[in-house]
C-alpha cells in the first residue's frame, strides 16, 4: 500500500516524540501490505475500525494514540488525515476532520 503524505506522519513523530517508534513501525508495515478491502485490512490490523468508505481508524502505541486515514483500495494508496492522543481523538469526529497541509 502507498502511502501518499510521508511529510504529515514525519510532522507527527516530531509532534509526538513518544509515539514515533510506534507509529513509524505501522507505517514500514503498512507499506508493505496490499489490501482489496476493508475486511482484508482487518484480518491483519484487527484494532483498525472504518469510520465511512474510506476513513480507517488505527490504534497506536497500546491505545494511547489514533491515526486517521484516508484509504483508496482500487489504486493501493492511503493518506494520513490525522493523528493524535486518545484525549484529542475524543475531541474530533472521525467521519469529517480535515487533513490539514503541513
Amino acid at each position: 500500500m502507498n502511502i501518499i503524505s510521508k511529510p504529515t506522519l514525519i510532522y507527527y513523530t516530531n509532534k509526538y516524540p513518544i509515539a514515533s517508534t510506534a507509529l513509524l513501525s505501522w507505517y514500514k508495515d503498512f507499506l508493505r501490505t496490499e489490501f482489496g478491502n476493508f475486511n482484508e485490512l482487518k484480518e491483519v490490523y484487527n484494532n483498525a475500525s472504518i469510520v465511512n468508505n474510506k476513513r480507517v481508524i488505527f490504534n497506536i502505541k497500546g491505545n494511547s494514540f489514533r491515526l486517521i486515514i484516508s484509504v483508496d483500495f482500487k489504486r493501493q494508496s492511503a493518506y494520513v488525515i490525522w493523528f493524535g492522543t486518545h484525549q484529542e481523538y475524543d475531541r474530533i469526529d472521525a467521519a469529517t476532520v480535515a487533513y490539514t497541509e503541513i
